[in-house]
């Protein structure tokens, strides 16, 4: 073998090794499990493209979770072109939760996390369930350590007051479907955290 084939088998062992955390990771920007599968992989045939661009030795989980940010963001700016998908269908695909209650509480963490901006909510969801360190956050957010200190430090501040005031927008998403996205997606970061 080649010192190119070589470079690219290790490449692709440790891109594999971040596929969990990379999808666990899209969940938490999209809050929808099927966006965030199409996001994540993206994202890694982007990272796997450009992976003479990548510095071995260097943090790849970072580089490949600010591919994954900036696609994110991205299709965002494009989203206004999509079109959106029937409720009603929606509703009629929905699988049945049986914990009612729970399934309200975990909207009512939805719906504040939501109230959260952008930048705050990224960053708790990074370092709370995703279990990344200050450092990667601040990496792949391309800012200070001590700004992601703040944002978490303020958005846990936040979500909590939201959540003792009841200070959340209601929306058009089921509870039921609420709860199942939270659960899958807070799984998911649980796994990326016991990975990383």
């Amino acid at each position: 073998m080649d010192i190119q084939t070589l470079a690219d088998e290790a490449f692709k062992t440790e891109l594999t090794g971040l596929i969990p955390q990379m999808r666990a990771f899209a969940r938490s920007l999209c809050r929808d499990a099927t966006a965030a599968d199409d996001l994540a992989q993206d994202a890694l045939l982007k990272a796997w493209n450009n992976r003479n661009s990548y510095q071995p030795g260097t943090n790849m989980k970072a580089w490949t979770f600010m591919i994954l940010r900036n696609q994110f963001y991205s299709d965002k700016r494009r989203s206004w072109r999509s079109t959106q998908l029937d409720p009603e269908v929606a509703e009629r695909t929905l699988v049945a939760v049986s914990n009612p209650i729970a399934s309200l509480e975990l909207d009512e963490v939805r719906r504040a996390l939501a109230k959260l901006p952008e930048d705050q909510r990224e960053a708790l969801i990074l370092i709370g369930a995703g279990g990344l360190s200050y450092e990667e956050v601040s990496e792949i957010c391309g800012c200070a350590i001590g700004t992601i200190k703040s944002r978490v430090s303020r958005a846990r501040d936040r979500l909590a007051s939201l959540l003792e005031d009841g200070a959340y927008d209601q929306d058009d998403i089921l509870p039921s479907s609420a709860m199942g996205n939270l659960i899958a997606q807070l799984d998911s970061l649980r796994c990326a955290a016991i990975a990383a």
